[in-house]
Parts: structure tokens; sequence; C-alpha cells
């Protein structure tokens, strides 16, 4: 149970630096891609690695069935956080409704195909070296990344409640911060 949630808090996290490299590359208008109001974690990410890897033993010979498996379990992952995010937090964290069949805008087959990929990944090349590291973990620290899931995950459903909009999760941008340059002729001055 213990590396249960070790493996989410860990692939939630680097579903976080998917998200944020995914929306760099494409100069996506929404740069920032957090789930949690402190943490910088996608849960989405880490249910859906869980899903893959439950079967990840008997499916391992056979990289089509774990590509297939992965594609419908975080699909399904992917699917049902959707509508627990509009229904019970009144947010939403993605929309594909541009994107080409389409299912409510929740799910779509290119992101299916994706996901496909990175379970691929994660099966053959991260969950090996997920499960080293999950072993090495000190038994006092479980109990405090509990708390920290449980805090943040508990401060921010309220947030998102209260507000409607993920750019609650946003607050580091109403930080004080030193004046940058805004263009290149501020720089020369």
């Amino acid at each position: 149970m213990e590396r249960l949630l070790w493996y989410f808090i860990l692939y939630s996290f680097l579903g976080f630096l998917v998200e944020v490299a995914f929306a760099r590359a494409v100069r996506a208008e929404k740069q920032d891609r957090k789930c949690f109001y402190l943490l910088p974690l996608c849960p989405v990410y880490g249910l859906g690695a869980l899903l893959i890897l439950a079967p990840a033993a008997r499916l391992y010979p056979y990289p089509v069935l774990v590509a297939l498996w992965s594609a419908l379990a975080a699909t399904g992952a992917e699917y049902a956080m959707s509508l627990f995010y509009e229904k019970v937090l009144g947010v939403s964290f993605w929309d594909y409704t541009q994107l080409p069949g389409n299912l409510r805008g929740r799910i779509c087959p290119l992101f299916s195909a994706f996901w496909s990929l990175l379970g691929l990944l994660s099966v053959y090349l991260i969950q090996p070296l997920a499960a080293a590291a999950a072993d090495r973990l000190p038994g006092w620290l479980l109990p405090v990344a509990v708390a920290a899931l449980l805090l943040d995950g508990g401060l921010t459903a309220v947030l998102l409640r209260k507000t409607g909009s993920t750019d609650v999760l946003c607050w580091y941008r109403r930080l004080p911060l030193p004046i940058l340059p805004n263009s290149e002729s501020d720089l020369k001055n």
C-alpha cells in the first residue's frame, strides 16, 4: 500500500513535468499545469499510472497489450477525473472539444495515443527505477506525505469550489517580483 502512494506521488509529479513541457512546446495559452495549490502534482497522471501498473506484471511480455491497456486505463482515468473536477469541484482542467473524436471534451483519440506511449515508457523504463526508489524511502516519510497530500488536496478543493476557476492555483503570479524588462528597448536603457 505504501508503494502505491509513492507511485501516485511520483507519477503525479512526472505528469506535472510532462504538462509543463507540453504547454511550452505547443506554446499553450495556459502555461500553468498543476492541480494542487502548493504541490506540483497532476493527480490524473498518478491515477492513470496506478491503473496502468495494476496488470503490468502479467502484460509485461506483451508490449502491444501494455500499450493498449495503457490507452484504455489512462483514458478511463482521464474521463473520470474530468467528471470529478467538473461535477464535484466545479472546474475544468482540460478541454478537447477542438480535437477530432473527442467525447464531451473530456477525452480524445490523440491523447489516448499519448497515454499509450506514456504507459510503455512507464512500464518498461520508469517503473523499475520507481520500485527501487520506493523501497529506499524511510518509513517516517509516509505520514508526512499523506498529511501534505490531504492538507493541500483539501485546501485545493475548497478554493476550486469557492472560485470555480483553476486560476486560483496560480497564486505565485500575484507575488511582488522585481521589475523585469518588457522589451528589447528596455534592455538597452
